[in-house]
């Protein structure tokens, strides 16, 4: 096994380019070190990012914030800026294992991993967040709801990684929120979960929104019918039970002993409907 330090973005992608076999990209290390230590995972080559300019910056970019691709989840936590901007986000990434893993690890190791029950990504897909991959042909953009293709698969082709995740400037009246239901009070992975992002219009009624879920399908979905029913409303019983029967509708989730597939829909519809009242409650506190 190799271990690789390049010092630059395009350096790295030369390196997982030109490796014939599996290449692995260490960030923060969380996953992948235990990968390698159970036996699930031998990479031909590690590939070193963490240290590459700008990996664990957060900064101000066009009215939002760029993470890097280091920034742990420790990091985000405790930047006030993400907090009030985006503090459905930052919640979700603090949900990512102990305080001990929090040190290290990071959001974009939670996306690149294409779990279903990801905490950070329905939070993430509700906020419009934008991955910045870099590769052999030099940078593009994707949309988070578009990163994950299957369980454990993305967009990222050879020589490709993530370097920053991008999340959009909001306006004043609009806030977020991220929930989800596990089977201990801890240390444990969503049997389902909800993001939501709520913006107000000036008479208080919800202007705009999104809702995704997660762990209720192959990969976190964005559920835009959700949005819709709420869209104009101040989240009524009419509205809120449209929504609830949209989340539930757009459900395809496993039968496990971790949950039913009745019980993980229900759940689902009932943490967005949680969710989307945190969120507004936040955002009329913003207005």
């Amino acid at each position: 096994m190799q271990y690789m330090k390049p010092q630059t973005a395009a350096e790295a992608s030369d390196l997982l380019a030109r490796n014939e076999g599996a290449a692995r990209i260490l960030g923060g290390g969380t996953d992948l070190l235990v990968q390698l230590r159970a036996g699930m995972t031998e990479p031909e080559m590690i590939v070193d990012i963490k240290h590459l300019t700008g990996m664990r910056d957060i900064s101000a970019e066009d009215g939002g914030l760029r993470i890097g691709a280091g920034v742990s989840g420790q990091q985000l936590g405790e930047h006030e800026g993400a907090r009030a901007m985006w503090p459905g986000v930052v919640e979700a990434c603090e949900l990512i294992g102990s305080t001990q893993i929090q040190g290290r690890c990071t959001m974009v190791g939670n996306l690149c991993n294409g779990g279903p029950a990801a905490d950070s990504v329905p939070a993430m897909i509700a906020a419009a967040a934008v991955a910045r991959i870099e590769g052999p042909e030099g940078a593009r953009d994707c949309p988070v709801e578009d990163f994950v293709t299957g369980p454990g698969k993305t967009v990222l082709g050879k020589g490709e990684f993530v370097s920053s995740v991008f999340l959009p400037a909001r306006p004043k009246a609009a806030s977020d929120a991220y929930l989800r239901f596990i089977p201990r009070t801890e240390m444990d992975i969503a049997v389902a979960s909800a993001g939501a992002s709520i913006e107000l219009a000036e008479d208080g009624t919800i202007k705009s929104a999104r809702i995704a879920l997660g762990a209720v399908g192959p990969r976190v979905v964005l559920v835009p019918d959700a949005a819709a029913a709420i869209t104009g409303s101040k989240l009524e019983d009419p509205a809120i039970a449209a929504m609830v029967k949209a989340c539930e509708a757009a459900c395809n989730p496993i039968d496990d002993k971790r949950g039913t597939v009745a019980f993980r829909t229900t759940v689902a519809g009932v943490l967005a409907k949680r969710a989307a009242h945190i969120a507004m409650s936040r955002a009329a506190e913003r207005a």
